[in-house]
């Protein structure tokens, strides 16, 4: 389990991963060839993976993303150190605030 400012990355199995996300071809990559897993709406920085792999995302504000990396890959924020992964499938979840009546992301 690693944890970059407010993104949380889970390992998975490759036995958790639903069989609908196993195959989807995934979220574009930004401009600058980077798998974007949580843009920075304040700062403009992003936690973002360079390299092989696929990022998708289930439904829904809060839906969960599935992230494969058949090569491994690195996680990198301007302002955090990088994260070195091992190859296969993680869970990635923004970290989310609760106020009185709503839930929301927290914005970076």
């Amino acid at each position: 389990m690693y944890r970059q400012g407010d993104v949380l990355i889970v390992a998975l199995d490759e036995s958790e991963v639903p069989a609908h996300l196993a195959d989807a071809p995934g979220e574009p990559r930004d401009a600058r060839g980077r798998l974007v897993l949580a843009l920075g709406e304040v700062t403009g920085h992003a936690h973002a993976v360079h390299g092989p792999g696929r990022l998708m995302r289930e439904a829904g504000a809060f839906g969960p993303m599935l992230l494969h990396l058949p090569d491994g890959g690195r996680v990198v924020h301007e302002e955090h150190a990088a994260i070195p992964l091992s190859k296969g499938w993680y869970r990635v979840v923004r970290q989310r605030e609760y106020a009185p009546g709503a839930v929301r992301i927290v914005a970076d």
